[in-house]
């Protein structure tokens, strides 16, 4: 007797346990509308909560933010180790103009893009400049500074003379980065480096023949470094556009909006051009 009041006990349990599985499926189903793939899949990225990335953020009250903290003046540790820099200034305005504040996560450029990817931090302010291949697989915010690049060699080099010039020499940069795929698509053969000190350091040592790097940076290093027996060989004709990548997805669309807004302000507001020119010497916030 006892026994068959537990079956019955069992049975009852199962049934309320399959019923509740097929009412949270049916709910799924509902939200994702007529059984819609892209909807399921966005709805998966706003994670558990059910909500878009801005809206989580400002939930939260921060946004994470990646950067290398290592490349002068973007993003760097100052005499007091202090995280400083143009691209950090930047962040910080736009996380107040979002009514958050900026959370800072640093790391090596190449790890920086595969955390966005996973999810770990929420956007990455790093110089980052806009690329076909990058678009292809991030979507990006509008541009809030522009670049042109820099041939760096030794101050006795005169091998290079122009861009086409790098064909079959020996350059230097993170493996990942802009100045890579450039001096590549001359034909350099490129080394791996973890970040700018380790490619000024093979540079000067004679290990490499030249690096890539944007000019802004180079007259920053050789004001913390007067001395140094570098120069620029040649300036590439076009700047690049430097602007903040995102996941791409419904996920993020209402932040990339939000930031392009916070951008379009500190623009007008002039906090660019003001932190461009402590920073760099001159307005790298505008194209001209």
């Amino acid at each position: 007797m006892k026994r068959k009041i537990v079956n019955t006990l069992l049975s009852a349990v199962l049934l309320s346990a399959l019923f509740l599985t097929g009412c949270g499926n049916s709910k799924t189903a509902e939200a994702g509308g007529a059984g819609s793939d892209a909807a399921a899949g966005s709805e998966a990225e706003a994670g558990a909560s059910g909500k878009d990335l801005l809206a989580q953020i400002q939930e939260k009250g921060e946004i994470v933010v990646a950067m290398e903290g290592t490349w002068a003046p973007w993003t760097y540790h100052d005499e007091n180790d202090n995280l400083v820099g143009y691209d950090t200034e930047v962040a910080k305005l736009i996380a107040e103009k979002l009514g958050v504040t900026a959370s800072f996560v640093e790391g090596e450029w190449d790890g920086l893009l595969a955390g966005l990817d996973a999810g770990r931090y929420d956007i990455m302010v790093n110089g980052v400049d806009i690329t076909e291949e990058r678009q292809k697989k991030y979507d990006f915010s509008t541009p809030y500074a522009y670049n042109r690049t820099a041939v760096i060699v030794k101050g006795d080099y005169e091998e290079i003379q122009s861009m086409e010039d790098l064909d079959g020499k020996h350059t230097a940069n993170t493996i990942s980065s802009t100045y890579a795929e450039v001096a590549e698509s001359y034909g350099a053969e490129v080394t791996g480096v973890d970040d700018l000190n380790q490619t000024f350091e093979l540079l000067l040592t004679g290990r490499i023949d030249a690096t890539l790097n944007a000019e802004v940076t180079y007259y920053d290093y050789m004001k913390a470094h007067p001395d140094a027996n570098i120069k620029i060989a040649t300036l590439a004709s076009d700047a690049t556009q430097v602007a903040i990548p995102f996941r791409k997805g419904a996920e993020t669309e209402s932040l990339k909006e939000a930031v392009n807004q916070a951008i379009a302000e500190l623009s007008a507001e002039g906090k660019l051009t003001e932190l461009s020119e402590k920073y760099f010497g001159t307005d790298i916030s505008r194209a001209e």
